[in-house]
């Protein structure tokens, strides 16, 4: 019996049936942060509605987040962590949107972060860059950079 996996470009091939590991090809891979949206305002909680958040669909575009992926929402109010996919939102509007059970985690005024991750070979680790948006109160960008600095951000 032989499994298959994809991740990206790499195939990885296992016999597992006789307990002897026969690889065409293997890679380590590691989880990575691919994107974020720092210090975001939540502009809605809608509690009635079945799950997600809706995030403004030019701030996904600035930082290669995309409708339906699943992101990783840190408050910076009361410490809560949730994970959750994206709705796009009206671009432009600004709104972040915490939907369904993530409405009593999240309330509007507080401030999170929202963070995409993707799995990236361990060769390519070193130098790599995720996309970061530092926001402002009316969620518009006022940074955006490849690289997170050591240091508060206030």
């Amino acid at each position: 019996m032989k499994n298959c996996f994809f991740f990206g470009q790499k195939h990885l091939t296992w016999t597992i049936n006789d307990g002897e590991n026969r690889s065409k090809e293997q890679a380590m891979y590691r989880y990575m942060m691919k994107a974020k949206l720092h210090k975001a305002t939540v502009t809605e909680a809608n509690l009635h509605y079945v799950g997600s958040i809706t995030i403004d669909e030019d701030l996904l575009d600035a930082v290669d987040l995309v409708e339906n992926e699943k992101v990783q929402v840190v408050n910076n109010n009361n410490g809560e962590r949730l994970e959750t996919y994206i709705i796009a939102g009206e671009r432009g509007s600004g709104v972040f949107c915490l939907n369904g059970a993530a409405a009593r985690l999240v309330q509007p005024g507080d401030v999170i972060i929202v963070i995409g991750y993707t799995m990236i070979e361990q060769t390519e680790c070193k130098g790599y860059q995720p996309k970061v948006a530092i926001l402002d109160e009316s969620n518009k960008i006022i940074e955006l950079t490849g690289t997170e600095p050591a240091h508060t951000i206030k």
